[in-house]
């Protein structure tokens, strides 16, 4: 008979997640992915003067997508870097946004708030991936719409963490972010509920695969996290592994040019 496995200490791990996307800068990654929340906001349709909450909003992509949209906008994270950076980009458009430090998992919004809630490649990444989509419906009003971009298994990104994973393993019991990029896993999340979810790319444009790792190095938390912990061989085993992956992927040979799927999901609340 086997041992029972333990669940997952959650509270542990999005402590340890917090100072992972707290390390680096991933405002300088973030930006670059602004057409997606651009797009998203176009497949949700937002209307002038709705209300919309952005969730693990980074350094807000989708917040000025939506802010550009004449939305009236609550920008939440739980890193406070990157909401000030989301406010100085604000700040320098004229764009009347409201941020404050929230926790996905525990939202201080009361219910049916909201008529938009939104996320792009951030709500996907909490622990406890059942509270999380449990709190972006209870916030979010009957008839309203919950938006989110996430990155496929097989995607670029997908692979990246696979490989990562492979040099420090996550957790037991965790399920893997990437399962939010899964048609079957977002209907576990939100039973009943009617569910738009098309594949998409984003393209990352970068001088070269080892420019590519090296500002994600720098920058991008996880990234930047788990470099650190490991010993200098490992390091320069990662490194190539990595630097191997982007290249054969990259659909150029002068520069990198490398699609990542992910998935634009628009879930309708009945």
């Amino acid at each position: 008979m086997q041992p029972a496995i333990s669940p997952p200490d959650f509270s542990a791990i999005k402590a340890r997640q917090q100072v992972a996307w707290s390390s680096g800068d991933y405002a300088v990654i973030g930006t670059t992915l602004q057409i997606v929340g651009e797009s998203l906001c176009e497949a949700l349709d937002l209307r002038a003067g709705q209300s919309v909450l952005d969730v693990a909003a980074g350094n807000g992509n989708a917040t000025l997508a939506a802010a550009r949209r004449g939305c009236e906008v609550v920008s939440t994270d739980y890193v406070a870097s990157l909401l000030e950076h989301g406010k100085a980009r604000a700040g320098a458009e004229g764009l009347d946004v409201r941020f404050e430090h929230a926790d996905a998992e525990k939202l201080q919004y009361t219910d049916a708030h909201f008529d938009a809630v939104i996320s792009t490649f951030g709500v996907m990444f909490t622990p406890n991936q059942e509270k999380a989509a449990a709190e972006l419906v209870r916030v979010c009003r009957c008839g309203g719409k919950i938006g989110l971009a996430n990155w496929t298994p097989n995607s670029f990104i997908g692979e990246v963490f696979k490989t990562l994973g492979r040099y420090l393993p996550p957790p037991a019991g965790l399920k893997p972010p990437m399962l939010w990029g899964t048609e079957e896993r977002l209907r576990e999340l939100f039973p009943g509920q009617s569910i738009e979810a098309n594949r998409k790319t984003f393209v990352f444009r970068y001088r070269s695969p080892r420019h590519w790792l090296d500002t994600f190095r720098t920058y991008y938390g996880p990234m930047n996290k788990a470099f650190a912990a490991l010993d200098p061989g490992q390091q320069a085993a990662l490194t190539a592994e990595l630097t191997a992956l982007a290249t054969k992927l990259s659909r150029e040979h002068d520069s990198m040019v490398l699609p990542s799927e992910y998935l634009e999901v628009v879930v309708n609340l009945r």
